[in-house]
């Protein structure tokens, strides 16, 4: 038995991105993990090729006798798991070598959590993307976009498996979105401070190949959770980032009231006056 499953579709990956991201994985300090790799149905023979070229027992080889799709794959992936904690990981990114050992101390630490994430790095850059931390500012995020890295975060199977949730091929490629919106009424969630992922960002990737499904899938998952939630809803349109300028003589702005990540700034003139404070935010309003 191993405590930790990686679980990773390959679908004609590029071979210079496919064998980082398994040298990655390969790499990391945590030890007791298996690393399930499943093709589906790859046209491109050179997949099967470089993962089998890796020669390490901790490597779980597998096809699909025919394509499954994302959905189906990842499903099929959590099924074979035999690991209690999943990491998530996608074909053409990098985890960094203390992913595992951090996100799984997590868990342990905080067995009411259910997911876990990090923040990212996007490869080839310095520009870090921070992530809402907290459970009750990931679930106010979650209104409005998904606030997770779906390849960096690690999930508890036995919420799965108790909740009988999996993803969902209709919400496909936003099936990672459509699993957050139900897990997040049977567990909590948290991102982790740290950079312990690189998200390649290119033109061939799913967010940009398939950006107007994406877009539609993700439009109807959020309609589901404001009818489900809304409360919440309400709550995160109150804490909602935005900026308002009053100007003088319709061009100087003298006065900019700004909110942001929870909290209210002040501004005249461009400067905080001394009598002005920053007010934090609670799910509830003004704390």
């Amino acid at each position: 038995m191993v405590e930790v499953s990686v679980l990773m579709p390959v679908y004609n990956t590029n071979e210079k991105f496919l064998r980082r991201a398994i040298e990655s994985i390969l790499k990391q300090t945590y030890q007791d993990f298996e690393f399930l790799i499943m093709n589906d149905c790859s046209t491109d023979p050179r997949v099967e090729d470089i993962v089998l070229s890796y020669q390490d027992k901790r490597i779980r080889y597998l096809k699909n006798p025919q394509n499954l799709g994302i959905s189906g794959t990842r499903n099929k992936l959590i099924e074979l798991a035999r690991g209690e904690y999943l990491a998530v990981m996608d074909h053409d990114d990098v985890s960094l070598p203390e992913r595992l050992a951090k996100e799984t101390a997590f868990l342990k630490k905080h067995p009411e959590t259910g997911v876990v994430g990090c923040a990212i790095l996007k490869l080839g850059t310095s520009k870090v993307q921070k992530l809402p931390e907290e459970d009750a500012e990931i679930k106010e995020s979650l209104v409005f976009y998904s606030s997770f890295c779906h390849p960096a975060t690690m999930i508890r199977k036995s919420v799965l498996q108790k909740n009988k949730i999996a993803y969902e091929a209709e919400f496909s490629p936003a099936e990672d979105y459509a699993l957050w919106s139900r897990l997040m009424a049977v567990t909590k969630f948290a991102n982790l401070p740290e950079v312990l992922f690189e998200y390649r960002d290119y033109a061939g990737n799913t967010t940009h190949s398939q950006k107007g499904k994406m877009q539609a899938a993700a439009r109807r998952i959020q309609q589901n959770i404001r009818q489900t939630y809304p409360e919440l809803w309400k709550a995160a349109k109150e804490n909602a980032d935005w900026v308002k300028r009053v100007k003088l003589f319709g061009f100087l702005p003298f006065l900019t009231i700004r909110k942001k990540q929870r909290v209210k700034e002040v501004r005249l003139f461009g400067f905080v006056p001394l009598w002005s404070e920053k007010i934090k935010y609670s799910a509830g309003g003004e704390k």
